[in-house]
């Protein structure tokens, strides 16, 4: 009967005035963000397959160019006028070389272990590349969080879904490093549009702290989503379907996505919030505050490590293929989605900070515990258990951060979730960028090494979290004038 009565007043409303309604409207935030996340993250793994194979391949094109322009001037007639450019001689076949020998559309064990200098200065630029998108991310998030404040979440949100879909179009079609680079960089501010305006949007439709962190359980089971499809999707239609496909297909979702917001919330006028938020300074000033954002930070960073330069210590090890260097990272994004939708009503009873000290730890020994792998099948688990760390880590502080507003600032969300991904963003824009050298010179075993002992060394501070929620009447309300 209920759902029949829905049916009727549906015909009677109209579908985009139904769900324009109060009672609807909770559901259609969560939606919305629920598709920001899991573009903006399938955007973000997608690459992570791609990259090393496809940057590797145009260097060795650029070289044996390179190689060939050389040989073919050596062994140019000199004095032939009526030999044109069609008809050179073809130059004898060099002498067997490491380099010569590779090939990377049928690349070999053999070829891959020949070419490990080439490989290692890959680590540098896919680690460049990839931190890209968080350096442009963080230098935008503070602008966009005051931003949100002034103008309403709606306006950035719909700017966020147009900024992703150029960001795709330019993926799609980039055919050298450089473009690839500026794709990356401009998905950092769409990237940015989306989150910050987003989760803010979302902790301000869900006011009650378990109401809200069931949504933003749920709304982080897009962001696991994405991961989920991200890169073994960019794997498998990269080796099947060329590079354009993949991002194409990411285009489409963001035109859904935009469209979808466009015609159900019209966000054409600003909007500002009733209430003046917390300055941004202020909210950094706060140490419970920065010892959540330090955890999800350190947490991502090590997500980021792994990402930037496992591809590469597969290929050179264990002669992973390119869907192989995807499909490796589905159980993380499997076991992130199951974390981010189960810990929540466990971390509701038994404290957030204890499941986030958990997940540090567990992420720590699992960082270390990479070196010692000997086969997919040992990444794949250690994967698992990665996944499963960084989803009660990012589900329980995202969470804790929208009640720290709340008890001791005043309720406005768009700073402190500017500040939320500021954080993702240093562990993404540090990660690859200092873990690609490191990888080089140190290899992957000790740069997982390292990460692991900061990610345990770090997890005791998440005790200190304790007190916001055992004793609200020590908490200090800062009020702004």
């Amino acid at each position: 009967m209920q759902v029949t009565g829905k049916l009727c007043q549906l015909r009677e409303l109209g579908l985009l005035t139904w769900l324009r309604q109060e009672a609807q409207l909770k559901t259609t935030v969560l939606v919305i963000v629920f598709i920001a996340l899991l573009l903006d993250t399938m955007l973000l793994s997608v690459v992570v397959p791609i990259l090393p194979s496809y940057l590797y391949s145009m260097d060795q094109l650029a070289t044996r160019a390179a190689e060939s322009s050389t040989v073919g001037s050596t062994f140019q007639p000199r004095s032939n006028s009526s030999v044109g450019l069609n008809s050179t001689a073809e130059p004898p076949s060099p002498a067997p070389s490491s380099d010569s020998s590779i090939v990377v559309q049928n690349s070999s064990c053999t070829n891959y272990t020949r070419a490990d200098t080439l490989l290692d200065h890959e680590n540098v630029k896919v680690g460049v590349l990839l931190a890209s998108k968080a350096a442009v991310q963080l230098i935008t998030n503070p602008f966009i969080g005051p931003l949100t404040n002034r103008i309403g979440y709606h306006i950035p949100m719909f700017a966020g879904f147009c900024i992703m879909f150029l960001s795709t179009t330019l993926f799609a079609f980039s055919s050298s490093y450089t473009l690839l680079l500026l794709a990356r960089s401009v998905q950092g501010v769409g990237g940015s549009c989306l989150t910050v305006a987003g989760l803010g949007m979302l902790a301000s439709v869900y006011t009650a702290d378990k109401e809200r962190g069931r949504a933003m359980g749920i709304a982080f089971s897009g962001l696991a989503l994405g991961l989920v499809l991200g890169a073994p999707t960019g794997s498998v239609m990269y080796q099947f379907a060329g590079k354009t496909a993949p991002f194409l297909f990411l285009a489409f979702i963001a035109v859904l996505g935009g469209a979808a917001h466009f015609l159900i919330f019209q966000p054409s006028g600003v909007q500002s919030e009733s209430k003046n938020g917390t300055p941004l300074l202020t909210l950094l000033k706060d140490p419970y505050i920065l010892i959540a954002a330090g955890a999800i930070c350190f947490i991502n960073q090590a997500t980021a490590m792994t990402e930037a330069a496992l591809p590469i210590w597969m290929m050179k090890t264990m002669c992973a293929s390119k869907w192989q260097q995807g499909v490796v990272f589905l159980p993380e994004s499997v076991f992130y989605l199951v974390a981010s939708n189960t810990v929540g009503a466990l971390a509701h009873k038994i404290g957030r900070w204890l499941c986030a000290l958990f997940g540090m730890l567990l992420m720590g020994i699992t960082a270390i515990s990479y070196g010692f792998a000997k086969n997919i099948y040992h990444v794949m688990a250690l994967s698992a258990a990665a996944g499963f760390s960084i989803g009660m880590v990012d589900s329980t502080m995202m969470t804790v951060l929208g009640h720290l507003v709340d008890l001791r600032h005043v309720p406005v969300y768009g700073s402190i979730y500017a500040i939320a991904d500021v954080a993702v963003c240093i562990g993404f824009s540090f990660g690859p960028s200092v873990g690609g050298p490191i990888a080089a010179a140190l290899g992957f075993p000790w740069l997982m090494t390292i990460i692991g002992i900061v990610n345990i060394l770090y997890a005791p501070l998440c005790f200190l979290l304790v007190r916001p929620f055992q004793k609200q009447e020590n908490l200090v309300l800062v009020e702004e004038n």
